[in-house]
């Protein structure tokens, strides 16, 4: 379980600004058996545990008293700089089930891509419900079942770990594959050369018939 240190935030004692002027990112902890507490981050320590853990990983939070098991529930960047800005992690529950949106592995050939047709990847990510300590970091898509033209992959064709259960509806199409399209040439195109042609044959003729 990784482990990220944090400290009480005073909101009357330093703007948010200011706080990340000094490398600290505001964010809150709160959930179903833990009341709102405003408190600080380091941004470069909370940058490492989301590159290790994404948003679907149980974060333990230290400093608050006894360790708090969490989840990234939300964050918020800056538009143009894309620093983190806010966190929101949510406090949770052994043996309480979270709905979490766990990151899609795909894995695998397909036979259908491997001989030139177009792969859609439909979801990125899955909706799942699961006890909290047992959050699988991805679920793997197994192209392999891809094996021809329109061939898809739904939410229930997903192996799932033990105790993780669809939040989706089942025939909800992860991935699929497509025929590829060639382009036709534009009949107007065609249209526009025969005209040049034309023009040109006219014009090349002119002189001789005042010759």
């Amino acid at each position: 379980m990784l482990t990220l240190a944090v400290e009480k935030r005073d909101i009357a004692a330093a703007t948010l600004s200011s706080l990340r002027t000094a490398g600290l990112v505001p964010a809150v902890v709160y959930g179903a058996h833990q009341e709102v507490t405003p408190i600080t981050i380091d941004a470069k320590a909370f940058a490492k545990v989301l590159n290790a853990a994404g948003e679907a990983t149980i974060v333990s939070l230290s400093g608050l008293g006894a360790a708090l098991p969490t989840l990234i529930h939300d964050i918020d960047r800056d538009p143009v700089t894309g620093r983190t800005r806010h966190v929101d992690f949510y406090a949770v529950t052994k043996g309480e089930k979270v709905h979490v949106a766990i990151p899609l592995a795909f894995v695998g050939k397909s036979a259908a891509v491997e001989a030139g047709a177009n792969l859609v990847k439909v979801l990125h990510e899955i909706e799942v419900k699961a006890d909290p300590m047992h959050l699988p970091h991805a679920i793997e898509v197994d192209l392999a079942a891809l094996a021809e033209v329109d061939d898809q992959i739904h939410a229930k064709d997903l192996v799932l770990p033990h105790g993780v259960e669809l939040a989706v509806e089942p025939e909800e199409v992860v991935a699929l594959v497509q025929a590829v399209v060639e382009e036709k040439e534009e009949a107007g195109a065609a249209d526009i050369s025969a005209i040049e042609v034309e023009k040109k044959g006219k014009e090349e003729a002119a002189p001789e018939a005042a010759a």
